[in-house]
């Protein structure tokens, strides 16, 4: 356990400096010009923790004895939360009914979009090796 502490925390001091990246290039393309300096460190501070929590999770599919959905819904539901709890602390996102909905809505989209993607490369890659494995047998 203590292996997987230490590389959930690797992976993520590795991701946390992409999130002011992300940050400034966003400001960049959007040409805010109203943005006080509180704005700018709670988004600096936030994207930072995001990037470090979701590149530490990716350590969940190392659990060998977790199912690959189990973890797939872990990381998943990890992820949305501090998407979320991102988007509401720097007001890029209301706290109302109807803006909640559809955040979440599109974020499972897109998380299922990339995994489904993910999951068509893995299994084109595994037919491909285990057909080699056939072909290498007779």
């Amino acid at each position: 356990m203590k292996r997987i502490i230490l590389e959930f925390f690797r992976r993520g001091m590795a991701a946390c400096g992409l999130g002011p990246l992300v940050l400034a290039a966003l400001y960049w393309v959007l040409d805010p010009q109203t943005l006080t300096v509180r704005e700018v460190c709670t988004g600096i501070v936030s994207l930072s923790a995001l990037a470090f929590v979701a590149g530490g999770m990716n350590v969940v599919y190392q659990l060998e004895h977790l199912p690959l959905m189990a973890a797939v819904t872990i990381h998943g539901i990890v992820l949305y939360i501090c998407y979320l709890a991102t988007y509401l602390l720097n007001g890029w996102l209301e706290g109302d009914t109807t803006p909640i909905l559809a955040f979440t809505g599109i974020f499972v989209l897109g998380y299922l979009a990339i995994w489904a993607v993910i999951y068509s490369i893995i299994k084109r890659r595994t037919d491909r090796i285990n057909q080699i494995l056939k072909e290498k047998q007779h």
